[in-house]
């Protein structure tokens, strides 16, 4: 009897669905969900205020090359924020990698590339400073990185000789501004970049049924199976349409690579790595992550390491598409990566945060400066509203919390 019952196959799991209302489903969780419907309603917006002048090949071609260096530095603050902490030294981070590299290739007649490995060495190096004040030392990582803000400025200062650097040879500027055009064909359009965007949408889906079979298993809630078809396809219809009009302007951007590359494997991280579930567990509950045997420390050190390489990356874009190292480069951009994390649905206290959140932050804010720029709306009040953004979402966080404490 026993013999039979050991042998006897185990029935399917049967998946615990979500409501299969999109309303409720929505509500359900405001957090992740409430900045896709922001973005889409400020698209539309937008598209309808312009006439359909901000979804024209063009434009969205110059948004991706405007905003990428600050998606790249949203990355890396998306990170620093989850583990509760804030660097307030990138924008200066920005405009000495962009320097050195600017003094090598222009200054020094240096290859381009020589200019871009130094500037990932410099913002590396500034990333194990900054670290080791924040991880060994124990200063507060808003006191480390006011102090680096003050210190980089004086530096790319002191490397430029207070005076701007330009121009850069061809190959370096390709970087920010170059595109993949013509690789597979097309007529009036470049085939390799639908072919690129069909790939990737593909991938997507793939991974949404592995990680919802998983869920299953494991007898986890998933959304009802009309709700996971429609997300897919809706992710489908955007992507399809952002790589279209991308393909009848001038084609795939390198930054944009450079970009999904580094979403791709930060996602990764973050989401399945060891030190990702241990970035999260320090920024939601510090104590219980030393007593489970996180090394802090260490931890804290490599976060802020890697916001160096990031800033370094984002300082090679950035001198690229300038086409140059000027002395106030970088000025506001760390305001602009911590209001793209914030906006993605960052916790102000930590453990809470995703890489694709802050990027749709990032993209919202750009798509609120791009749209008002076309409208001629005046820069002060340009700045109004984009502090107004943030200030409401940041207060949508602190809502989106008292309504959980008090469910």
């Amino acid at each position: 009897m026993s013999g039979s019952t050991l042998t006897k196959d185990k029935p399917a799991p049967t998946p615990r669905t979500g409501s299969a209302n999109p309303f409720v489903a929505i509500t359900q969780n405001l957090r992740e969900s409430g900045i896709y419907i922001a973005f889409v309603v400020v698209v539309l917006l937008f598209a309808i205020l312009t006439d359909g002048l901000s979804l024209s090949p063009g434009n969205i071609t110059n948004i991706v090359l405007q905003y990428s260096y600050v998606l790249v530095l949203a990355i890396g603050m998306l990170i620093v924020i989850v583990a509760g902490h804030i660097d307030l030294s990138v924008g200066s981070v920005v405009a000495l990698t962009g320097a050195v590299s600017a003094q090598l290739v222009i200054g020094s007649n240096h290859a381009w590339w020589i200019g871009v490995l130094a500037a990932l060495g410099v913002g590396i190096a500034i990333g194990v400073w900054q670290g080791f004040w924040v991880a060994v030392v124990g200063i507060p990582a808003f006191i480390v990185t006011l102090a680096g803000m003050l210190l980089f400025r004086g530096l790319t200062l002191y490397v430029l000789n207070n005076v701007s650097l330009s121009p850069f040879p061809e190959q370096y500027g390709k970087v920010a501004t170059g595109f993949s055009n013509g690789l597979l064909g097309g007529n009036g359009y470049d085939a390799f970049t639908l072919l690129i965007a069909a790939l990737a949408v593909v991938a997507f889906a793939v991974a949404q049924v592995r990680t919802r079979v998983a869920k299953v298993r494991y007898q986890q809630v998933v959304d009802a199976l009309p709700l996971f078809v429609l997300k897919i396809v809706g992710v489908a219809v955007v992507v399809m349409a952002f790589a279209w009009q991308l393909a009848h302007s001038r084609g795939l951007p390198i930054v944009l690579v450079i970009l999904a590359v580094l979403i791709l494997a930060y996602s990764t991280v973050m989401k399945s790595s060891v030190f990702g579930r241990q970035v999260y567990a320090i920024g939601g509950n510090l104590a219980a992550a030393q007593l489970s045997g996180v090394n802090v420390r260490r931890v804290n050190f490599w976060i802020f390491v890697n916001m160096g390489f990031l800033a370094a990356i984002a300082g090679v874009i950035f001198s690229s598409r300038q086409n140059g190292a000027q002395p106030s480069s970088g000025t506001g951009f760390e305001l602009d990566a911590i209001a793209a994390a914030f906006i993605g649905g960052a916790a102000v206290t930590g453990g809470v945060g995703k890489i694709q959140g802050a990027m749709i932050g990032g993209l919202l804010v750009g798509v609120i400066s791009n749209g008002m720029q076309l409208l001629g709306v005046d820069q002060s009040l340009q700045s109004v509203i984009k502090g107004l953004v943030l200030l409401l979402a940041v207060a949508f966080d602190v809502f989106n919390k008292r309504r959980s404490g008090v469910r």
